[in-house]
This record gives C-alpha cells, structure tokens and sequence, in this order.
C-alpha cells in the first residue's frame, strides 16, 4: 500500500521546485481498496461459516414445502425430540419430569418467547404435541416447528392458492 507522488502544483513556489529537480510531495489520500477485498473475504467465510453453526443434534427431520421464518436477535433456542424419545434443550439431555421447570428458568433470562421444537420423524403426533403443551406451560408461547425443505407439496404447485399469489381456492 504504497502512497502515490504528486508534485506541487501552481504558484512560483510550485515553479521553482520543478526546476530543482522535479521534487514531489506526497498524497494524502487513502487507498481503500485493500480494505474492501478483506471486508469481501470476512463476508464470505462469515457467509460460508454461519451455516455450519446450528445445533448439532442428529434427528431426521421431517420435510416441507413451507418457507422458512425470519432470523431474530437472541441465539434461538431449540428443543429436540430425538427418535427414541430422549428430549433435549440446546444439546443438554432433559428429563420430560424437568422439562417445564427448566425452560422456565431459561424463559426468565430470555427477552424472547421463540422457541424451535425439532422432533424427529419417527416420533409419535402425540408425543410432539405433548412437549408443545410443555412448551407452552413453561411460558413460550412462540413456537416453530423445524422441518426440512424439499418435502411434498401436496397440490401447491407454483403456489397456487399461496397468500399474495392471486390464486382463487
């Protein structure tokens, strides 16, 4: 990052020291030039990176064609119903006796009432909509269910009868 030579411009000083050998001052200008292609390579390893952050339990999820929800602020916080039945918050292992009490301690540290239940595809309906009650007793009243993209659509076609598509049902 070299600084460029300008010479002195204008008025007799400027003449007479072209004359002296041509001396030159030097720029005062930056180059930011460098500092965008670093910014544009911490983009794209933040871009690259920010995915491989998830929760790291392994549960096959089951798959949709609904869109994902917008990302929020907080670190969001995540319930696991794995297939054997084992509940987990985050990657700790919870008994379901624990469950309602737990969340509540962390519902009183938390500004959000979000919360995302991954439920492996094994497990029972009614098992999914037992921990959602449990959920929703331990004060979250905000919950997304996750799933994975690519499912069925089930006649939704193009999106038709989507909201804002101007299809009539």
């Amino acid at each position: 990052m070299g600084a460029a030579m300008q010479s002195s411009g204008g008025g007799k000083a400027g003449r007479r020291g072209r004359r002296r050998g041509g001396r030159a001052r030097p720029m005062a200008e930056i180059n930011i030039t460098p500092f965008v292609d670093v910014m544009l390579v911490l983009l794209i390893i933040f871009m690259v990176a920010a995915p491989l952050m998830v929760v790291g339990v392994p549960v096959e999820l089951p798959k949709t064609a609904a869109t994902s929800l917008p990302s929020e602020q907080e670190e969001p916080l995540t319930v696991t119903v794995t297939a054997d039945g084992g509940v987990l918050i985050q990657t700790t292992e919870t008994a379901r006796e624990d469950l309602v009490a737990k969340l509540r301690a962390v519902a009183a540290e938390r500004s959000s009432d979000r919360i995302y239940l991954r439920a492996d595809g094994a497990v029972s309906y009614e098992q999914v909509v037992q921990i959602m009650g449990a959920l929703n007793g331990a004060g979250f009243a905000n919950i997304g269910l996750v799933t994975d993209t690519g499912g069925p659509d089930l006649g939704a076609e193009s999106g038709a009868g989507a909201p804002g598509t101007g299809a009539e049902n």
